[in-house]
């Protein structure tokens, strides 16, 4: 399970990309039980997003590009510039070449083989998120690609994770687990893209009423994008879009 004893190559951060953040941080303050905090117009108005003064996400501003907004996962790594260089000669592509945040630390943006965008953060004094698995905060993360066989050596070299497919019913989920981490350290699935759709990292947020939390979505201007669905073993989980079109799901995990 996701903690914030961050190995290398696990979630550390998430945030979301916003052509109206006041209307992003209405949307998930009232969704999630979240609080906002800004940067200030120098880090660009940035938003830290938390609960009771633990930093759960982030909310950036992006301009109008036509283009809906997304979700960005961030995996931790020990040095931004060498694993860019890694990304690259594995088949990646970078898309914001590695840079200082103001001694927080250093990130890059890149995109893997099959064209889903992720990031990569080299903490300094931001260590990552401050909560996570607790209700309104990140419990998993889903990358969706069209081949969830292929994908897995661009990964393993970047990151050196290790993938093992569960059985899950008349299936098997492909499970992610960091390359340091020991039996109770799965972090993340691998899911098939559904045709028409483009490869995409999704972030999952614990609630406490899956249902409820749909309902509450639609009246604040959000969008179901599938029903909510029970998976035995997990819990009842169900696919969101923010009023700008970013993706995301919430669960209700099993106890």
């Amino acid at each position: 399970m996701l903690t914030t004893h961050y190995l290398p190559g696990s979630p550390c951060w998430i945030d979301v990309s916003s052509p109206d953040v006041e209307a992003s941080v209405t949307f998930y303050n009232g969704l999630l039980g979240w609080d906002s905090v800004s940067l200030g117009p120098e880090h660009g108005n940035y938003r830290f997003c938390q609960i009771g003064g633990a930093t759960v996400a982030g909310i950036r501003q992006e301009e109008p590009s036509g283009r809906a907004a997304t979700w960005l996962t961030y995996f931790q790594a020990t040095d931004a510039d060498v694993i860019a260089k890694t990304i690259e000669q594995a088949g990646g592509a970078v898309v914001a070449a590695p840079l200082d945040i103001e001694g927080q630390g250093r990130m890059a943006v890149f995109a893997d083989p099959a064209g889903a965008p992720f990031a990569v953060w080299q903490p300094g004094r931001t260590k990552g998120l401050g909560l996570v698995t607790d209700a309104g905060s990140l419990g998993w993360v889903e990358l969706y690609t069209p081949d969830t066989v292929a994908i897995r050596p661009f990964y393993r070299s970047v990151f050196g994770w290790q993938i093992e497919d569960l059985p899950m019913g008349d299936t098997s989920y492909p499970v992610i687990s960091p390359a340091e981490g020991g039996e109770s350290s799965a972090m993340a699935g691998i899911a098939e893209l559904q045709h028409g759709d483009g490869a995409h990292w999704l972030p999952y947020f614990e609630v406490r009423d899956c249902d409820a939390t749909v309902a509450l979505a639609q009246r604040l201007g959000g969008t179901m994008q599938a029903p909510a669905m029970t998976t035995e073993g997990v819990g009842r989980m169900a696919f969101i879009a923010d009023p700008f079109g970013a993706r995301f799901a919430v669960i209700t995990s099993s106890a």
